[in-house]
């Protein structure tokens, strides 16, 4: 981080967090990506005075994260870039949807060269909830960015830091709905203070422009598909899948990667007809652990949603 840098970009997406509901207190039937990003920094009136600073507002995009789409992470990617060269720029926040926020958050990592950190923050309330999460979400987000030694794309919630590779949603209701599973969490925020569990991820290599480039002016994304092996998996969809020219393939195995004989046989024919394969755990803790022989490479500890980003950013 440079030195006296203090201005804090505020990059919106939509999300819960921007979301309203037309009924004051209706948490679930509500719509998402309502309120712009300078709404709801105003919402929280201590925010400005606490971020020490100048908070810079820009709305990038107004959806609900279940409709998020590469088109849309290229454009936040890109932003993100630009502010992260600007020398006044002490680190950014994300306003997201839960629902595919660890998503972003390694395609983030995996493009951006962030020594600076890039904190994505969401709620599981909607922004007119009787109790709102996602203004102290916000509050806990810019303590990060100025905590001493904060690095790289992290996601807060509930008072709960976490790193990009290890985050997950893990329930579809509670305010705490987000884990790093047997990880554990990075740290917690208490009172406008980061206490850390583990050191901060360490500072990424050199990120070659060429992969911002390539996004910059990419007309189509390579083609990347997530099966389930599950009681009874066949191996038509993959068949069909490879007919109509799909790129890649992740199967979410059971257990240690394994994959029900059928659907294994699709995979590997997916695999000799040229189609890139890796092989997750549907599990929600751990990571395949490879074994001699195998014959579908593991994830390298990657969930399924982000071995897909991976293998998507690896065929662009």
């Amino acid at each position: 981080m440079q030195v006296g840098a203090q201005k804090i970009v505020v990059l919106g997406t939509g999300g819960t967090i921007a979301g309203t509901s037309a009924r004051l207190g209706d948490n679930l039937d509500y719509i998402a990506a309502q309120c712009g990003v300078e709404r709801l920094l105003a919402a929280v009136p201590a925010l400005q005075t606490f971020a020490a600073g100048t908070l810079v507002a820009e709305q990038v995009a107004q959806i609900d994260s279940k409709d998020m789409d590469c088109d849309v992470w290229r454009a936040l990617a890109l932003r993100c870039a630009q502010h992260l060269q600007d020398p006044a720029v002490r680190g950014l926040v994300i306003t997201h949807g839960t629902d595919t926020l660890e998503e972003t958050a390694w395609f983030l990592h995996a493009v951006l060269d962030a020594r600076k950190p890039v904190v994505l923050t969401c709620a599981m309330r909607p922004a007119n909830a009787l109790t709102p999460d996602g203004p102290q979400n916000l509050l806990d987000a810019v303590a990060v960015v100025q905590a001493p030694g904060a690095s790289g794309v992290l996601a807060v919630a509930a008072g709960q830091l976490h790193g990009a590779q290890q985050v997950q949603k893990v329930h579809p209701y509670r305010v705490h709905a987000f884990s790093s599973g047997d990880a554990g969490p990075l740290g917690w925020i208490e009172e406008g203070r980061v206490r850390l569990a583990q050191a901060w991820p360490p500072a990424p290599e050199n990120k070659s422009r060429e992969v911002l480039e390539k996004l910059a002016h990419a007309t189509r994304w390579p083609w990347v598909e997530v099966v389930l092996s599950h009681a009874g998996a066949c191996g038509m969809v993959v068949d069909a899948l490879v007919r109509e020219g799909v790129q890649g393939l992740v199967v979410a195995g059971t257990g240690n990667g394994s994959v029900h004989h059928a659907l294994e046989a699709a995979l590997l024919r997916a695999q000799s007809a040229g189609v890139r394969v890796l092989r997750a755990t549907r599990c929600p803790e751990g990571q395949v652990l490879a074994r001699p022989g195998d014959l579908l490479p593991a994830s390298r500890g990657l969930s399924p949603v982000k071995a897909r980003v991976a293998l998507m950013l690896d065929l662009l």
